[in-house]
């Protein structure tokens, strides 16, 4: 069994996507073994926190929201705080994460341990049990891959957004159905079985009405919310609607590669074994149409030796590993988005 740091020290851990926004705080324990269940002592969820889809103002107010009251929920002061965590999407350059790292600085005194990490890296360290070396691939809302070498190197792909073509995302897939709606409309574009059940979907009557709910707000979760009708049209054997969904697998794959042939995860000749993690509402849907069970197959046709990893996701519960004063001091909390896509297991803590 575990115990308690006496003092009532406590860690927070952050997971923030473009959908949603958990922290769960956590006492800060000393013991060999891992405590089950977790000793959760409070968890709080906000909407999105990534600066790329909200701004930078909003994603801080997010943050700043969801670390309050999930202290409040766990009857602390910030003055408990012993380390913080954040697992962030659109952090996906050094400057980005210096940027955080100062201003978390800004919060918590000197003597509070602040780490800042994209998602995709907490993910990738949630189905290799805190060794950063691999490859993962997240699809929700926003999509990204990233990999490691065990000697330290890091590449990854897509993950700059939906202007810049992250196609295989929630929001990708969502885009590409409105823009099937528009062009069958207009005469561009073959009929689609979406017309109609987008339309029924947002509760409008016309395109043109599809036009005004799109630019009301750019939101990208508002966006990837359509996602199931599109898989929805795809099963029933609209052409379109299939095609949207292969595509998306493509670029998902696409992702994949790029990252292991840049980091030579799978050696000279595709033959070595590697883990990847794959994470994400797109990616874990269980539907007739399975988009994971179609980029897995398609990775294992380029790499068969590649070890696919499906992380154990309790819903909207967190998974931070804490290392702070050596290898006996852990903290571990579980965490996820409202899709339920990632959890984070940080060791150098």
């Amino acid at each position: 069994m575990g115990s308690e740091s006496n003092n009532g020290e406590v860690i927070l851990g952050v997971d923030g996507g473009a959908t949603s926004t958990v922290c769960v705080c956590l006492p800060l324990l000393r013991l060999p073994d891992i405590p089950d269940p977790l000793p959760i002592l409070g968890r709080a969820l906000t909407g999105c926190s990534n600066q790329n889809s909200v701004g930078e103002h909003a994603s801080k107010e997010a943050l700043v929201k969801v670390m309050e009251e999930a202290l409040s929920i766990s009857g602390k002061k910030q003055s408990c705080v012993r380390a913080v965590c954040l697992g962030l999407s659109g952090i996906n350059h050094p400057s980005d994460q210096q940027k955080m790292l100062n201003w978390l600085r800004n919060i918590f005194p000197s003597d509070v341990k602040v780490y800042v990490h994209n998602d995709a890296v907490a993910a990738l360290a949630s189905g290799t049990m805190g060794k950063l070396s691999g490859c993962v691939l997240i699809a929700g809302t926003g999509s990204i891959c990233y990999g490691f070498t065990e000697d330290g190197r890091e590449a990854h792909a897509a993950g700059a957004g939906p202007v810049l073509g992250d196609w295989g995302s929630g929001y990708g897939i969502a885009a590409k159905g409105l823009t099937a709606v528009v062009r069958a409309h207009d005469g561009r574009g073959a009929e689609t079985m979406l017309t109609r059940h987008i339309l029924q979907w947002l509760g409008l009557s016309s395109p043109e009405e599809l036009i005004r709910w799109t630019y009301a707000d750019l939101s990208w979760a508002r966006i990837a919310a359509i996602v199931p009708v599109v898989v929805s049209c795809a099963e029933d054997g609209d052409v379109v609607a299939n095609e949207i969904l292969n595509n998306a697998v493509n670029e998902l794959a696409d992702s994949v590669r790029a990252v292991v042939q840049r980091l030579g995860l799978a050696g000279k000749g595709n033959n070595d074994s590697f883990p990847l993690v794959m994470v994400g509402g797109v990616l874990e849907a269980d539907r007739k149409w399975n988009i994971g069970e179609e980029v897995t197959n398609s990775i294992l046709k380029t790499y068969p030796r590649a070890s696919i990893i499906r992380p154990k996701v309790l819903f909207e519960s967190i998974t931070l590993q804490c290392n702070i004063q050596g290898s006996l001091d852990y903290a571990f909390a579980q965490a996820s988005s409202s899709y339920g896509y990632a959890v984070m297991l940080y060791e150098d803590i």
